[in-house]
């Protein structure tokens, strides 16, 4: 199949632009990581008009997607897991074009995964789970338990991704299948919440409290990326100065949750500052003890 992709992939190796080019062949008849595609075609420049450019293909009854992506776009897709498909591309794909070894330095950064690269990850992943574990919680007890059940899959799914980064892994879309092998314990939480006989209301029920225990030893660890960022100012923070902060960017939609669960674990402590009104304060934070 290579052969036949070859004089498209030689075309964009002959331009200076392009890093580095990869192939990724579908191994089984149903496949996520390829969209079903037959083989994947992986571009990556150094810069382009539009960052994700897609085409694709159709010869001998087979089937291809050409995918010509910027760096920075690339690197936003490391950083935030917003593009998991291509994180599995990068680590699995086989290189057939690669510029100053810019393809091998990519997949070694990939295979390394730096402890702030996995800081920032866990905060991502955390303050998902977060927020959608407390709204699963409000639903069941406004007895919309079909509504808290969705809810409380996505929050096994975050919570999953959180174990993975955990263990020094990138989460792949077939995430379940790595939680399985390394971390048997969450798997099973999910076992019982799709396949137990008890009714919706029960399983959720016991969700709740399995995925609160989780999510409290997690706590300081999945964090550390936001309580880390706080030290390095002297006094306490406003939340709005939080919310903007370059570095909280990738979690910023859901900073709001994060930081009422860590203050309601005492992680975080509240300032109040006077305003003009009268026992009207403004809320500051700061981590426990700083």
């Amino acid at each position: 199949m290579e052969d036949l992709l070859r004089p498209i992939y030689q075309e964009r190796a002959s331009q200076p632009n392009t890093l580095g080019i990869l192939i990724l062949e579908k191994k089984k008849p149903v496949s996520p990581v390829t969209d079903n595609f037959d083989v994947i075609l992986f571009i990556i420049v150094k810069e382009a008009k539009d960052p994700w450019y897609v085409k694709h293909y159709e010869f001998e009854n087979k089937t291809a997607a050409m995918h010509i992506v910027d760096e920075a776009t690339m690197n936003r897709w490391i950083e935030s897991s917003s593009y998991r498909r291509a994180v599995e591309w990068v680590i699995n794909g086989q290189v057939v074009y690669d510029r100053n070894e810019y393809m091998v330095g990519l997949k070694e950064r990939l295979r390394d995964f730096p402890q702030e690269t996995r800081d920032l990850k866990k905060a991502i992943e955390f303050s998902k789970l977060i927020r959608s574990y407390t709204e699963s919680k409000d639903l069941f007890e406004s007895s919309q338990y079909l509504d808290a059940y969705s809810l409380m899959v996505r929050s096994l799914h975050y919570l999953a991704r959180l174990a993975v980064i955990e263990k020094g892994f990138h989460p792949e879309v077939t995430v379940w299948n790595q939680v399985r092998k390394i971390e048997p314990e969450i798997y099973k939480l999910y076992e019982e919440l799709i396949m137990s006989d008890e009714t919706t209301e029960k399983r959720v029920q016991l969700m709740l409290l399995a995925v609160e225990h989780a999510i409290s030893i997690r706590s300081e660890a999945s964090a550390k990326h936001l309580l880390e960022l706080m030290k390095q100012k002297d006094d306490a923070w406003t939340f709005g100065e939080l919310k903007v902060h370059p570095e909280v960017q990738l979690y910023a939609l859901d900073l709001t949750a994060m930081i009422e669960y860590l203050t309601e674990k005492e992680l975080i402590e509240v300032e109040l500052q006077a305003t003009k009104g009268i026992n009207i304060y403004h809320r500051r934070y700061k981590p426990r003890g700083y």
